[in-house]
This record gives structure tokens, C-alpha cells and sequence, in this order.
């Protein structure tokens, strides 16, 4: 191995281009991303996001998401907000 050579980490689902339509498909399936980061980035609104995962996905996949999207729906950012807000209290009381 040559002096000062790092090696390259592969991830299995790394981010696509943010100017691919299989990055809006990326986002939506990533926790971390909310709606209105999607929105910001590439001007997709959620129904436009909802769209293009029907006309991408299988609909076994589609149900899957919209059921994950539904049911955690960490996809707001307000409802993101308040879980993290939750999540900090209960750790700091654990510690108290």
C-alpha cells in the first residue's frame, strides 16, 4: 500500500445525483430527510414526491413506503422536530 493512500469505503445505497430523479426516490425512502428538505432542494412538493414513487416503484414497494412514510411519518419537519425533542428529554432524565 503506497504511503499516504486511503482506502475507498463503498456503501451499498449511496446518494445519487441531487439532479437525478432517483435522488428524490433516495430521499424519500431515507428517515433522515424530510419533505421539506426535498422541497428546498428540488422543488418537488410531497404530493409531486408521492407521484413520481408510484410511477417508480412496484406497487408492493409504493404500499411499503406509504405505509413506513404514514405510520413514522418522521418525514415533517415539526413532527421530526418534536420526536428529536422527545428523544433528548428521555435521554437527559435517564442521566439525572
Amino acid at each position: 500500500m503506497k504511503k499516504g493512500h486511503s482506502p475507498v469505503t463503498r456503501v451499498k445505497n449511496s446518494e445519487p445525483n441531487i439532479k437525478s430523479p432517483d435522488w428524490v426516490i433516495w430521499a424519500a425512502w431515507a428517515d433522515r430527510v424530510t419533505f421539506e428538505e426535498i422541497k428546498e432542494k428540488t422543488g418537488i412538493s410531497e404530493s409531486g414526491v408521492i407521484k413520481i414513487m408510484r410511477k417508480n416503484l412496484k406497487l408492493s414497494s409504493f404500499k411499503l413506503w406509504r405505509k413506513r412514510v404514514h405510520m413514522k411519518s418522521l418525514k415533517h419537519r415539526k413532527k421530526f422536530e418534536y420526536e428529536r425533542k422527545k428523544i433528548r428529554k428521555k435521554n437527559i432524565n435517564d442521566y439525572i
